[in-house]
């Protein structure tokens, strides 16, 4: 197994790179929802129903609850603004309308009142929690401006001159609650990945009890109980066989492609299944004990361990709160200076904190996550964790898990090497008449590939198992046996073929077709590959990333994959629980993406920068993963990768349109051009942040998926 000496750039630069990129990154779901501070938005164990390990449910009924809150919230204050809009006089000489009220102003101000205090709870309580852990953002900014126009534009009701804000205030609520509850939204594919490891179990077990085998609860059994497993079941318990003989498929627990024969001794992992014949387990180990629950334990502390990074929009919001308290206390006494009105100095103040505000701030990058995310799922790609998706654009590395990823996950035959006159189709199609009767999953391939080229199954007489070691049968009349390389040197038949040991060498299973004692022909067994996996690895190693691959198959197997894909690196014989292991390894150089579908990938899944889980893969990976491929197509980590750069650009260039306004609006608010008769009033300053959330709003509709 080689590893990767010859690296890009050197540790510590990357290690610098790496930090940096975790802190400084971009990602931009924060906004400090109400107490939820997206900080990695895997919430190790946000569940809807079901199975509940660690207290999950409370957590998942939290975040609904927490939706609907926002949606609640939103729905009343825009009701409550229509009123408030049609008895504003700025409005009404906009539109030109006129309406009289008798009372108009104590009904904006009770109105607003209720928006103020109602919609904007979740802004009042987010600037408690950002100032107690020192770090002012969005909710801050949101406050301030509120609170600001709120207590002025009361002030005013009550006798102090000047104009009121009210408009602009429940205006700048409902944007604000909307953009929290559309980006929350789009964010909330919550992790279930506990509950649905322990879905995984079966809840029965056929337990041995006076000699009969009875059904019972798998929670039930003790350590020295002896359960039946029958063909097709899963295994209820890791344990070990006491009676029988059969292939075990651990798949989906170990990724070993090869269904592993398992005779009295050998060990069996709950979850695995059970081939073709009936075998009896003893139990060794049940609960947290158990091979899936220590999994479960390693998703949980990978998925606890996520880096925690501060928000592009969240910082701009900070620097924003900055510079709006600072330029409207400054504005105040300036003014106060210059000699004018106390009342004049007041509105200037509040007219800049007003206006630094920008609604589109807070929509900018709810908008482009919104269509982002829609265009991903109308694509087969399903966005769980959005900071690990922005991200994925800074890819360095992709570890691909072998089985069922860059391989097929089934058995295929990939060589048939003629020792005879029988050409190689003939070989494969006896072959295939032969095993056709078999239960045994070498069988199942064979079959599968004469079927895939179209060739005869014939009629076969006198079928029978040779246990362990093959099958025999009569076709038209001749005795034809398939048969393992056991069988072949227990005969003492000899056999020297240099293609055969080069096959045998890259870990392939071989199989020989006899007839009578004469070989025709060997067929030789493996994964197949995918053929998009060679196109993926193409095109990401064109855009200078390192791709490399991790599986739980002998050395020889990952050799050959490796070289017809041409992989940069990889590791064989991986454990599953030391995949994690392996990920980290490579991120201590690189910024790195891993790509699996089974139950033992994932905590390496959430031990990576960004975890991908490919399409039919068990629905732990799923759930673990940051980013769900639908199909079983590695050519769409390529398609995530482009869809990030272009959602972060979108991203970028909103943010840009969403505070370069207030570069013009800020001065303009604070009466630099006052004495040349320019004075923006506080209707201007809506006007201009009116239009920079459409230019946002129209820009962020126009992020496509570039194929």
């Amino acid at each position: 197994m080689q590893h990767f000496e010859e690296k890009s750039h050197d540790h510590e630069h990357h290690e610098e790179k790496h930090e940096e990129m975790k802190h400084e990154e971009m990602k931009h779901e924060g906004m400090k929802h109400e107490g939820m501070k997206h900080e990695g938005m895997k919430h190790e164990g946000m569940k809807h129903e079901g199975h509940e390990p660690s207290g999950g449910k409370d957590h998942g009924n939290h975040h609904t609850h927490m939706l609907e809150d926002f949606r609640k919230r939103f729905i009343v204050s825009f009701v409550l603004t229509i009123p408030v809009l049609l008895l504003s006089p700025t409005i009404q000489s906009f539109f030109k309308f006129e309406l009289h009220v008798p009372g108009a102003d104590y009904i904006t101000f009770l109105l607003s009142s209720v928006v103020y205090f109602y919609g904007g709870y979740p802004f009042l309580k987010g600037i408690k929690d950002e100032l107690s852990e020192k770090s002012p953002g969005m909710m801050t900014l949101i406050a301030i401006a509120i609170s600001v126009a709120y207590f002025y534009s009361s002030a005013v009701v009550f006798g102090l001159p000047g104009g009121v804000f009210f408009w602009e205030l429940v205006t700048l609520i409902d944007v604000m609650l909307l953009g929290h509850w559309l980006e929350m939204r789009s964010v909330m594919g919550a992790s279930r990945a506990l509950e649905e490891l322990v879905k995984i179990m079966p809840s029965i077990a056929h337990m041995k009890k006076n000699g009969e085998f009875v059904d019972v609860g798998v929670d039930q059994l003790k350590i020295g109980d002896k359960v039946l497993v029958k063909p097709g079941e899963k295994v209820p318990v890791d344990g070990t066989v006491v009676e029988g003989t059969s292939s075990v498929n651990e798949s989906m627990l170990t990724g070993e492609s090869k269904p592993v024969t398992k005779k009295p001794r050998d060990e069996v992992i709950g979850g695995s299944i059970n081939g073709e014949a009936t075998f009896v387990v003893n139990v060794e180990k049940t609960g947290k004990d158990t091979y899936l629950s220590q999994v479960v334990e390693l998703v949980r502390t990978a998925q606890e361990s996520k880096s925690k990074t501060q928000d592009l929009a969240n910082r701009a919001a900070m620097y924003l709160t900055i510079i709006a308290l600072s330029v409207g206390v400054l504005t105040f006494i300036l003014w106060i200076i210059f000699g004018q009105q106390l009342v004049f100095a007041l509105e200037r103040a509040v007219t800049v904190m007003v206006i630094t505000c920008p609604h589109a701030l807070g929509l900018a990058i709810p908008l482009v996550v919104a269509v982002s995310t829609s265009i991903a799922a109308k694509s087969g790609l399903l966005i769980r964790d959005r900071q690990a998706f922005e991200s994925a654009r800074n890819l360095q590395a992709i570890i691909f898990d072998k089985t069922g990823t860059l391989t097929e996950g089934k058995f295929g035959v990939t060589d048939i090497v003629s020792l005879s006159v029988e050409d190689n189709e003939n070989i494969l199609s006896l072959a295939a008449s032969l095993e056709a009767s078999s239960e045994h999953p070498i069988a199942a391939g064979i079959l599968e590939s004469a079927r895939e080229k179209g060739l005869e199954i014939r009629p076969i007489e006198g079928f029978s198992s040779i246990p362990g070691k093959g099958v025999e049968g009569m076709v038209g009349g001749k005795k034809f046996l398939v048969v393992s390389p056991g069988y072949i040197e227990e005969k003492g038949i000899a056999l020297k073929n240099k293609k055969i040991e080069e096959i045998e060498g890259q870990g392939k299973t071989v199989v020989f077709l006899l007839e009578g004692e004469k070989v025709l022909g060997a067929l030789a067994l493996a994964d197949i590959i995918r053929k998009e996996s060679r196109e993926a690895i193409s095109k990401l190693k064109g855009m200078g990333i390192k791709c490399l691959m991790v599986t739980g198959d002998n050395r020889y197997v990952a050799a050959w994959v490796a070289g017809e894909l041409e992989l940069d690196d990889y590791f064989a014989e991986v454990l599953p629980h030391e995949k994690a292991a392996k990920v980290k390894e490579v991120q201590e150089r690189y910024i790195t993406g891993m790509v699996g579908d089974g139950v033992n990938d994932a905590p390496a899944l959430a031990q990576a920068d960004i975890g991908i889980a490919i399409g039919a893969g068990t629905d732990v990976a799923i759930e673990t993963a940051d980013i769900v491929l639908v199909k079983n197509d590695p050519r769409d980590v390529l398609n995530i990768i482009k869809l990030s750069k272009s959602t972060y650009s979108k991203m970028y260039q909103n943010l840009l349109w969403a505070t370069g306004y207030n570069v013009f609006a800020i001065p303009l608010a604070a009466g630099v051009l006052y004495g040349y008769g320019i004075l923006l009033s506080p209707a201007m300053g809506a006007v201009f942040m009116s239009l920079s959330t459409v230019i946002v709003a129209i820009n962020a509709r126009t992020l496509k998926m570039e194929k």
